[in-house]
């Protein structure tokens, strides 16, 4: 059956005709989708993890058990799991055993635009990188077959452009493979170092079979047209040397990133006059070949940051760029911000007005940095925030410093750093914004939530109780949208100068179960144009000759304007 398909949604078809039985992911945009697309699929077990390092685990344990599994993150998210990763490239695998990895160049939803083949290199782990979504469901299925031919976990590298864009996939059946019986060996599983001495010459080995494996598939092919110009390429600059040069120039397409063919380049480099690589963010094909001996352009003609576009390899190639739809320059940004309604606004104001030093972390939130509320100082990572606000407050940083953290983003790595707090008694106000749902990523649920990913009953995690187990005597739980309260509560846990945890607990607006009431209006009479509602920066409200208008198309009604507005015009 052929379909159009979004690449992810190509992957989990791939993984699902190739018998995959387990799956367990941290969502993280782009790869959010794989494992959701999964989770339809009623005879896989599917699950969110806690975090990405736990979701690798929970694959190894699963493939151990004799049954093909799963596991999916974004750049940023193979950092967390690099632990486990380096590990298993040394210890090997039972059944097949795949990690979907998907990069974001660009940034369009990251705080860093980091090149995953690193990690494949550095792990020395064997990586699949397909060019579109028919490559994704056929490299999904083709990295079983190479997980457990070699003995390796298999990284499958997407990036934004081949996760979020669609092209046909001929659909098949899926294949459940019998389940590989479970043997204890020490000498395979048990990484000690007299273990792990013996197996790093094993690994060295399977990436010198790996690479003439790519040397001989398919996964790696030379398409030989014009050979005065060669281009060597990848994932989807392949598409954009394609649409540019057509047949004008030969082409070694690379699909096993890792490790690299390095007879099929010399064979390839020896039919063609001029060698380019076209490869986004990082010169690891490029760098590869000059070691290899071959004279090769790359970065002096193409950048090293950013995404590609058709235009940007037309450049660089020296071919004529297409001009397109040239917007008003005088448009209007329109920046990212919180929604009408989020929960996190009111607390937002309420660190502002009592100038507080804010040291954030990864989700909804992080638009507090926005103006008008410019209430974030610090972005880093995951649970960075509450490890950060520790380090500051024991160096006096200051003596208004708070931590915000998501609920999700809490249960994935802020624990640690809240039981740093409560072991090294800083005295830091350290703030969790319950949401109750991952939000930034498209509202998955998280143990928090009581809720699994089919949306179920789960086992729920008492935030308050887990706070005072870890030793804090003074939790607090504040509605966000009471803004009198909020502002009350943090001058207090400020000056308790003890550590301590609040927790800001109102569902995320978007959420289909939240009741939305009627939208404000604005009695003229009393308004005074004074903009005191425009400093929350709702999208909802603005003002119009001299007065304070309230969008009903946006506004849900969750009062917090009307709270702010001294003369009741609201």
């Amino acid at each position: 059956m052929k379909q159009l398909m979004l690449g992810n949604a190509a992957v989990a078809r791939g993984l699902y005709e190739a018998g995959v039985c387990f799956a367990s992911s941290y969502p993280g945009t782009p790869s959010t989708e794989v494992t959701e697309e999964l989770s339809r699929y009623d005879d896989i077990y599917s699950e969110w993890a806690p975090n990405e390092k736990v979701a690798m685990e929970a694959a190894f344990g699963a493939s151990l058990a004799g049954r093909r599994s799963f596991c999916a993150m974004k750049h940023v998210g193979l950092n967390v799991a690099a632990d486990p990763l380096y590990t298993m490239s040394y210890t090997g695998i039972n059944a097949g055993m795949v990690i979907v990895v998907a990069d974001d160049a660009g940034m369009h939803s990251s705080q860093n635009e980091q090149d995953s083949r690193h990690h494949a290199i550095a792990s020395k782990v064997p990586m699949l990188e397909p060019s579109d979504s028919e490559e994704a469901y056929e490299f999904a299925k083709l990295a079983f077959e190479i997980s457990e031919e070699f003995d390796t976990p298999v990284l499958l590298k997407m990036c934004t452009r081949v996760a979020h864009s669609q092209s046909v996939v001929e659909t098949g059946e899926r294949k459940l493979p019998e389940k590989k019986p479970y043997s204890k060996d020490i000498k395979k599983y048990v990484m000690t170092p007299a273990n792990a001495i013996v197996k790093h010459p094993l690994v060295e080995e399977r990436t010198a079979k790996l690479m003439e494996y790519g040397c001989k598939n398919s996964v790696n092919r030379m398409e030989i047209n014009d050979t005065s110009l060669g281009i060597i390429t990848d994932s989807t600059s392949y598409q954009y040397v394609k649409e540019v040069c057509g047949d004008n120039a030969s082409v070694l397409k690379i699909g096993l990133v890792n490790p690299l063919p390095d007879d099929l380049i010399k064979e390839f480099a020896s039919k063609v006059e001029k060698l380019i690589v076209v490869e986004e963010l990082d010169p690891i094909i490029e760098e590869h070949c000059k070691v290899l001996g071959l004279k090769v352009s790359g970065k002096d003609l193409l950048p090293i940051t950013g995404e590609f576009s058709r235009n940007i390899v037309a450049k660089a190639l020296g071919y004529e760029e297409h001009k397109g739809i040239s917007l008003d320059e005088n448009m209007p940004p329109r920046p990212p911000a919180m929604c009408p309604g989020c929960p996190h606004r009111g607390l937002f104001y309420a660190l502002t007005k009592n100038k507080c030093t804010v040291l954030g972390d990864i989700g909804c939130y992080t638009l507090g940095s926005a103006p008008p509320l410019n209430a974030v100082d610090t972005t880093l990572c995951m649970g960075a925030s509450l490890s950060s606000l520790h380090g500051f407050n024991k160096m006096e940083g200051g003596e208004r410093a708070v931590a915000v953290i998501g609920d999700s983003t809490f249960m994935h790595s802020g624990m640690t750093g809240l039981a740093n707090i409560a072991y090294n008694q800083s005295a830091s106000v350290s703030i969790v914004l319950d949401n109750s749902i991952t939000g930034m990523t498209g509202h998955q649920q998280n143990p928090l939530t009581g809720k699994n990913i089919k949306g179920d009953p789960a086992g729920k995690i008492d935030l308050e109780a887990l706070c005072r187990a870890m030793g804090f005597e003074r939790v607090t739980v504040v509605d966000p949208y009471d803004i009198g309260e909020c502002d009350r509560v943090i001058k207090e846990e400020l000056e308790a100068k003890a550590p301590s945890v609040i927790i800001y607990r109102r569902p995320c607006v978007l959420l289909k179960n939240v009741e939305k009431k009627p939208p404000l209006k604005v009695d003229e009479n009393k308004c005074v144009g004074c903009k005191s509602c425009m400093k929350l920066g709702c999208p909802a409200i603005s003002v119009k000759e001299g007065k304070a208008r309230i969008d009903n198309t946006l506004c849900v009604g969750c009062g917090v304007c009307e709270e702010m507005c001294a003369f009741g015009a609201l």
